[in-house]
Formats: structure tokens, C-alpha cells, sequence
């Protein structure tokens, strides 16, 4: 547990023009989700990369498959080429050490351009990312077609794309475990008291919004224990 909780990002990125927080909470000793930051010496003209992944299942083996997942992307990202075949190396390397395993991986991985007001993203079997605009009070996914890592070497991601980032608007990424969690009686937080929660915090910073849907989420959930990881990442435009 503490070699897995030191591969993840100790401190939230100072990033000028964006307010970024993120966390991740493990049902278990060790787990299979993970997120990144990939900060501007990574990268060039400014550009931020947020990336967040659930390996399936738990334990060991998951905690190896993230580590190795994390090892894989950090090197691929700091070379050159766009997102969509950053994702696509990363995934024929995994999916030859997994293809005997039966063990995936699903990914987002973001790309953000403050100066530009403007986002790229491949998504791989992953639950889309959401923006929510409090100018409109509307949500918004960024979806996108692409399966998880691990299940064909061969499998040529896209990426997508969305101009038009304002100053306010919050962008939200997750993995499952945070809208699955469950209470007593088996009811699911969901994805609407999550957007409950976005709408009245809104005006909140990246930090304190993250506090409140976990707190929301472990008071929801009692006291029964935990089934899934829970990650979260909130960037808000500045």
C-alpha cells in the first residue's frame, strides 16, 4: 500500500489560468485505479494532461497492472506524437503483458490547453469525463468511442476534441466507484447526486468541491464498507 499511495500524486499542481485537485481512495490495501498529473515540463506550449484509469478487480495484481500502466504512460507521454497515439503505444505494451491474464484497463486521459480555452481527450473504455458550465446550469460529457486497455494490441485510438473553456466552468473526472458506491440497502449514490452536489457547490474551489462528494459519498454509504475504489479529479477554470 504505501510503494502503490507513492506513485500517486502527492500534491495538487500549481498550473496558471486552472484550480486542480484529486484523490483517490482505495476499498482495499492496495487498488487498481489511478490518476496523473502530467505537469508543463512533460509537455510544451503550456498544456496540462490530467489522466485517470480503473484496472479491473483488486489486490496485488491490480496494484502491479497500475504501476506498470503509470510507467508506461509517464515515459510515452514525455516523447513526442499526439494523445491518440500516446494511448495507442501504451496500449500495445500493456496488452502484451496482460493478454494471458484476462485483466484490462479503462483510461481517459486529458489534455488541457488554458491559454487556448482548449481540451483533448482519448477515451478508452472509460466513463466520460463531464463539464459543467454554471453560467447555463448545463452538463456536458465528453465521449468518444474506444475500449479498454488490455484487450487488443492492435486497437488504433482517436482523440476529440472541445474549444470554448470559460472562466467558472468545473471539468469532472471519475471512475466508477465514486456514483456506485452503495448504502445498507444496496442503493447506488448515482450520478445525479453528484450533479446535485457540482450545481450547489459551484462556486467553490477545486479542493473544497473534492471534499464535499467524497464526505457526501462516505455519509451516504454509513457504515458499510467500501466494494470499490474511488477516484476523483476536479480541474475548474480560473
Amino acid at each position: 500500500r504505501e510503494v502503490q499511495q507513492n506513485l500517486l500524486p502527492r500534491n495538487n499542481p500549481a498550473v496558471k489560468g486552472l484550480d486542480i485537485a484529486g484523490k483517490s481512495i482505495y476499498c482495499d490495501e492496495t487498488g487498481g485505479d489511478y490518476f496523473d498529473f502530467l505537469e508543463n515540463d512533460d509537455l510544451d506550449d503550456g498544456r496540462f494532461a490530467v489522466v485517470i484509469g480503473d484496472v479491473s478487480e483488486h489486490g496485488i495484481p491490480s496494484a502491479l497492472l497500475m504501476a506498470t500502466a503509470r510507467a508506461f504512460i509517464r515515459q510515452r507521454s514525455a516523447l513526442s506524437g499526439d494523445i491518440s497515439r500516446v494511448v495507442s503505444d501504451v496500449n500495445r505494451q500493456l496488452t502484451r503483458d496482460v493478454e494471458d491474464t484476462g485483466r484490462f484497463m479503462t483510461l481517459f486521459y486529458l489534455l488541457i490547453d488554458p491559454g487556448r480555452g482548449h481540451l483533448q481527450w482519448v477515451r478508452a473504455g472509460h466513463d466520460a469525463a463531464l463539464i459543467y458550465d454554471p453560467a447555463t446550469d448545463q452538463f456536458e460529457e465528453l465521449g468518444g468511442e474506444g475500449i479498454a486497455l488490455g484487450i487488443d494490441q492492435d486497437w488504433r485510438y482517436q482523440s476529440f476534441e472541445r474549444s470554448g473553456l470559460r472562466s467558472g466552468q468545473i471539468i469532472i473526472l471519475s471512475t466508477d466507484g465514486l456514483w456506485e458506491a452503495q448504502d445498507g440497502q444496496g442503493k447506488m449514490f448515482g450520478k445525479e447526486a453528484i450533479y446535485d452536489l457540482v450545481r450547489r457547490n459551484a462556486s467553490a474551489g477545486a479542493g473544497q468541491l473534492l471534499d464535499t462528494l467524497l464526505y457526501a459519498v462516505t455519509r451516504f454509504q454509513k457504515d458499510q464498507p467500501p466494494t470499490d475504489d474511488i477516484t476523483l479529479a476536479i480541474i475548474k477554470v480560473k
